[in-house]
């Protein structure tokens, strides 16, 4: 029986990788044009990193995260979100020291132990934007605007939804009107029910439709914001006004960690079911000195790279596979000896080519040029060889036109390049 892969995991194969790769090319300009800098961090880290800062009674800790003991006693845990680790490794290497205003971004697989379905998998790929330095209200609506303008060059439309989660000032009388709500609740989900004696906010996340209905007529965080919270949102939307993005104030979004104060916010969807997110965020302050670092504020955002690849195929936006600069048909062993040499200079040059060495029949080597969308077939065998001149075909339109054979392969790829693969 044939070895398949793990549920929940899933290949990203030929004809679908170019649309992947046309979204993180498309990400990686906009987060340079927005002095973003890469940065790369370990899939595994110790299990107290993500139980200190996503929060021990949230769905990710109690219920999805891949951890284990390792073979010296220690509890690992494989990333299930990109902040936390990028917060470890600012704080581990000093980077607040290099600028006082870090922004950072990350591209990688995250991992949660969940139900898979439509645009969520247990391995799923994540871009991650972190900027650790700036309380500045602008600072939130410039990552919504860069998240917004992501989605405009991939071609895709979202709505923007808002809100303000307070801080520790305005929080406590927020937790104590949503308790108050929550005992005269009926027939809440076990998991609602012991969360609203340990971690109240945490019940507005809840997925239970029965739930949610009762939610709609709980307390509303913007009713309990301090005024230095009331403030910064209305500097937020001030600023997403001057940047022209759109956006509704959604008093109920909570997001699923506890790291989150002030601004939160969405990118959601109608095109993918129940998985309407494809990129969401908000604000930290006080995470990277709760981690041990310096006193410091943080805002970042997340988008999903299966979804944005579902919501690109839906819409046939997939991105084509590059096509083949030329494909070197080679017929007998002469012509393969000099198609061999030929191809590779050919890529030394910058040029993309490839060849068949089965020496197969002109036919099927032609049928192989059409299926790797060669723009040009070079065909040559004894007859070519012996004239100097092999066949150049545009695949395109089928013409071909007889080119001259080099004798040194690098200049012959000059040629061919100058002349013809332009």
């Amino acid at each position: 029986m044939s070895i398949k892969a793990l549920k929940g995991f899933k290949d990203i194969v030929p004809g679908e990788v170019e649309t992947w790769q046309f979204i993180e090319k498309t990400a990686r300009d906009i987060f340079h044009r927005f002095d973003l800098a890469e940065i790369k961090v370990p899939i595994l880290e110790k299990t107290e990193l993500f139980t200190r800062s996503i929060g021990e009674t949230t769905d990710i800790v109690e219920k999805e995260m891949y951890t284990f003991i390792d073979r010296n006693g220690s509890s690992l845990t494989m990333r299930p979100e990109g902040t936390a680790p990028v917060l470890r490794a600012y704080i581990e290497n000093g980077l607040h020291a290099a600028r006082a205003v870090q922004k950072l971004y990350t591209i990688g697989p995250m991992f949660r132990h969940e139900r898979p379905q439509k645009g969520r998998l247990r391995q799923f790929h994540q871009m991650s934007v972190e900027v650790l330095g700036s309380d500045h209200p602008r600072v939130d609506a410039e990552l919504m605007a860069m998240a917004w303008l992501i989605m405009t060059e991939l071609g895709l439309t979202a709505s923007l939804e808002i809100n303000s989660l307070g801080c520790p000032q305005c929080r406590p009388a927020f937790n104590a009107a949503l308790l108050a709500f929550l005992h005269h609740a009926e027939n809440l989900c076990d998991d609602c029910q012991r969360r609203r004696e340990t971690n109240p906010l945490r019940v507005l996340d809840c997925k239970s439709t029965h739930c949610q209905e009762q939610y709609r007529q709980a307390p509303s965080f913007l009713d309990f914001l301090c005024p230095g919270c009331t403030d910064h949102f209305s500097e937020v939307i001030d600023g997403l006004a001057l940047l022209a993005i759109p956006y509704k104030v959604n008093s109920f979004m909570v997001r699923g960690l506890d790291y989150y104060t002030r601004t939160t916010f969405e990118l959601v969807t109608g095109d993918l079911g129940a998985q309407s997110a494809v990129g969401a965020g908000g604000r930290y302050d006080g995470l990277v000195k709760q981690l041990g670092g310096p006193d410091v504020p943080g805002i970042g955002f997340a988008m999903g790279m299966e979804r944005l690849a579902l919501l690109l195929a839906q819409q046939e936006k997939a991105a084509a596979a590059p096509a083949l600069d030329l494909f070197v048909v080679a017929l007998g062993t002469a012509a393969q000896q000099k198609g061999f040499a030929l191809t590779h200079a050919l890529r030394r040059a910058g040029l993309t080519a490839s060849m068949d060495y089965q020496d197969r029949s002109l036919k099927n080597q032609m049928k192989q040029a059409g299926k790797a969308a060669a723009r040009y077939a070079l065909i040559m065998g004894d007859t070519e060889l012996a004239s100097g001149s092999a066949m150049l075909r545009n695949m395109a339109g089928s013409e071909q036109a007889p080119c001259a054979i080099a004798a040194d392969a690098d200049e012959w790829a000059k040629e061919l390049a100058e002349k013809y693969l332009k």
